[in-house]
């Protein structure tokens, strides 16, 4: 229960706060006479999915993800260090390459990407976009490869979930075309520019930038791409959802999809292949991408 009280707050609390910075960038767009960067519709849908995926988070928290966590945590380091600089530092940037590797999951695992669809289906990128979220994600069990590492070095769970949590604020702040370059923080940090990049679809774009609040994942493992390089970006996947404003089907439609193709062919191996599998292998339309 207090886990979920906990979700509750977080979404109270930092809640608050991003609808503020949301009516912020909106005045300040019609300020600037700019049209087309929100859509009434879409921003009611990415407020809705981001309300329902927080309040499932915080019951699977409560209910199996931290009970997940403590019984790994016996096998492993049981480091359990003292809050300092140091420590912090290390579980954030631990943290943080453990979401890099995560969030490559959700684009070349299908079973994983048809949760991650529903962030990359807006065609718009303001910073109610950060907000689209798919409250299936924590029983797709990606959340294990973000958990369970910090659990077997010997985090307290407690901080994890602060750090996760914390990761995922920066991250809010990323979803914005009004911030331009931010000079030789982008040689570091993950950027608006930088997953501007990452919400493109087309081909330049397409699996590029995973960091979540660094960039130098990307760089070291060969998946960056500058703005400048990725071509004109063209925002959401290339099979957009049937209906774009229904806050259930845009969380659960691709899901189905996937279901589908595995009876149509007998081929349970669609679950864990690329998403493109099934178009690749059977020449037909799979999931959408």
């Amino acid at each position: 229960m207090q886990d979920v009280l906990h979700a509750m707050a977080f979404v109270l609390g930092f809640g608050a706060i991003f609808l503020a910075v949301i009516g912020l960038e909106y005045v300040y767009i019609r300020r600037q006479g700019k049209q087309g960067v929100y859509h009434l519709g879409e921003t009611v849908a990415n407020l809705t999915t981001g309300f329902s995926y927080k309040l499932v988070d915080g019951i699977a928290v409560a209910l199996f993800i931290q009970a997940f966590y403590q019984w790994f945590y016996q096998f492993g380091l049981q480091w359990n260090p003292q809050v300092s600089v140091f420590s912090v530092l290390a579980l954030i940037v631990f943290i943080d390459v453990c979401f890099y590797f995560n969030h490559l999951l959700m684009h070349k695992v299908r079973w994983f990407w048809n949760v991650h669809v529903t962030h990359h289906s807006s065609q718009h990128m303001n910073f109610s976009t950060a907000l689209r979220q798919n409250f299936t994600f924590a029983l797709s069990g990606s959340w294990v490869l973000w958990w369970i590492p910090a659990a077997l070095l010997g985090f307290d769970k407690n901080w994890v979930l602060l750090a996760i949590e914390g990761n995922l604020v920066y991250q809010f702040f990323l979803h914005t075309e009004q911030v331009k370059k931010l000079g030789w923080l982008e040689n570091i940090f993950n950027t608006p520019s930088h997953h501007r990049v990452h919400h493109g679809r087309n081909p330049q774009q397409i699996d590029t930038n995973f960091g979540g609040i660094f960039i130098v994942w990307d760089k070291l493992f060969g998946t960056f791409r500058r703005e400048e390089e990725a071509g004109e970006i063209v925002y959401g996947v290339a099979n957009m959802p049937l209906k774009p404003y229904n806050p259930f089907y845009l969380q659960v439609h691709a899901r189905g999809e996937m279901f589908r193709d595995v009876w149509r062919y007998k081929d349970v191996r669609i679950l864990f292949k690329h998403p493109d599998w099934v178009t690749e292998h059977y020449g037909r339309p799979g999931a959408e991408q």
